[in-house]
């Protein structure tokens, strides 16, 4: 395979001096799947006008590396269409890169630019274009037994009881000074931190601090406000295609429910293609760019997410992780096989955690796909999804509740539905062509949804039929079945659910 690396990606390699993890990852699967490394021509250009000479060298070092594309496609009339309104030379050479996927001289492109992404999908090519992080998902996904190690369950902990030595923590070394960010790791002995171990190496962590309204905010340009908030203190994830920057984002967001705080914030430099990449992820849930920080280590980025009770229905994940009651909602079933692996905070006391570790993207992810021939087929993006685990009259439950974001009704073929599915459903490749196929007549649809919420308390099928949310033990949900909103509110009722995760 032909796999053409944009600009921004060889730049951070060039730039990088970590081996393991992030852009490293990337590379090693391309060496390891034998894929062909391309780089275009104007991507040398782009480079060689780069302000860090150690980048200009180093790529120049490693030309052999690469394969340089002897010639520029020519453009294609579909491809013509964006020169009207490239601006910059940079959104030409855009222009340019995304064509040469167009024409078929390459197989893919890795890009983390968002304006080359946009292009392709325009071009109908999305599915051709990947950012490094959906690379990595993809090559796991077809690669399984390359894949030699487990993703361990994130694990609660606290500082002292985690390798402060690691390389893991090089990057804020870098960014806060060695001894000075070592000094305060060890301070921080006793605090709460969230983990996650690739072996034994760590990948992740996150550590949350709860402010008042009385704490000091000099050194951040606007002021704030006083306000309760939760600040996202220390929060790294690496790229390994296991979807962990969102499961990270779960456990943040269900933070700040529980807390009651206001706002929460971010301050973060965008020196690496891990901080940027960050960046972007908390932009999709509704980060906004706030102002500055300026410190003794240099000026972060604020960015800012409100938690006072919104949503938008047109796009759910920037009021993530409210719920609405006044949208239609449904009731779904799904099968004890597959709940708790797509649905891995919903585990019932049954259940053993131990057999749901996170060694697949859709576990780790708030976007999700459920795979559906119902005939009911009318949902709209910011509906409820109230999923039913069946079982019978005392073992079957509702536990999870999620919202649309998209339904996808129209689906080419196989090929393209496996695309749709393969990195946020429970299964792989060769159960998806089984779907496809089941029924020839009567393809499946897709729906993707946000894992919203999860009950405590898990109302059974008798309670549903005592209450009149099912008619009785012979009608349990065989599709998407829809709710009043008086059976919606009783089902939360039952489920003494958590009235700050919904809006009226």
């Amino acid at each position: 395979m032909r796999v053409l690396l944009d600009t921004n990606v060889l730049i951070h390699r060039e730039a990088s001096t970590v081996v393991r993890g992030d852009i490293g990852n990337v590379f090693n699967w391309l060496d390891r799947l034998k894929h062909e490394k391309c780089a275009h021509p104007v991507s040398l250009g782009e480079i060689d006008k780069h302000k860090d000479e150690k980048v200009r060298n180093s790529f120049r070092a490693k030309l052999q590396s690469y394969n340089i594309l002897k010639t520029t496609a020519p453009m294609a009339p579909q491809t013509a269409q964006f020169a009207a309104r490239d601006k910059t030379e940079n959104d030409r050479n855009d222009t340019i890169i995304v064509n040469e996927v167009f024409a078929n001289r390459v197989d893919i492109l890795i890009t983390e630019d968002r304006g080359i992404h946009t292009k392709a999908g325009i071009l109908g090519i999305a599915d051709r274009a990947f950012t490094l992080d959906s690379f990595l998902e993809k090559v796991t996904a077809e690669n399984p037994t390359l894949v030699d190690y487990k993703v361990l369950a994130v694990k609660k902990t606290v500082f002292g009881a985690t390798d402060i030595r690691s390389e893991f923590f090089d990057s804020f070394r870098q960014d806060y000074g060695g001894a000075a960010f070592d000094k305060w790791l060890s301070r921080k002995s006793d605090e709460t931190a969230y983990v996650c171990h690739q072996g034994n190496d760590l990948v992740a962590f996150l550590y949350l601090k709860v402010e008042g309204t009385d704490e000091n905010y000099n050194d951040i340009e606007p002021r704030f406000t006083p306000k309760r908030r939760l600040k996202i203190g220390t929060f790294k994830v690496e790229m390994n295609g296991f979807k962990l920057g969102e499961r990270f984002l779960k456990i943040i967001f269900d933070n700040a429910l529980r807390q009651s705080v206001e706002e929460i914030y971010v301050t973060i430099f965008q020196n690496t293609v891990g901080q940027q990449r960050l960046v972007r992820l908390l932009q999709d849930f509704g980060f906004v760019e706030h102002g500055t920080k300026t410190g003794p280590y240099g000026v972060e980025l604020v960015l800012v997410r409100g938690m006072r009770k919104s949503f938008d229905a047109a796009a759910p994940a920037l009021t993530f992780p409210f719920v609405s009651l006044s949208t239609s909602a449904h009731i779904v079933p799904i099968w004890p096989d597959y709940h708790t692996n797509l649905l891995p905070d919903s585990i019932l006391r049954t259940e053993s955690p131990v057999n749901f570790v996170e060694p697949f993207p859709h576990r780790n992810a708030i976007r999700k796909v459920y795979i559906c021939r119902s005939v009911k087929r009318d949902l709209r993006r910011g509906d409820a999804i109230v999923f039913y685990r069946t079982g019978g009259l005392y073992k079957a439950v509702v536990t999870t509740i999620g919202i649309v974001e998209n339904v996808h009704l129209q689906i080419r073929d196989a090929a393209h539905f496996i695309s749709l599915c393969r990195k946020r459903s429970v299964f792989d490749d060769k159960e998806l062509m089984k779907w496809w196929n089941y029924t020839p007549n009567n393809r499946p649809f897709i729906v993707e949804f946000l894992y919203a919420y999860s009950f405590t308390k898990r109302p059974n099928m008798k309670e549903l039929v005592d209450n009149g949310i099912i008619r009785d033990v012979n009608s349990a949900p065989r599709g998407f079945e829809p709710l009043t909103k008086d059976q919606f509110r009783t089902i939360l009722r039952l489920a003494q659910a958590d009235a700050r995760g919904f809006i009226n």
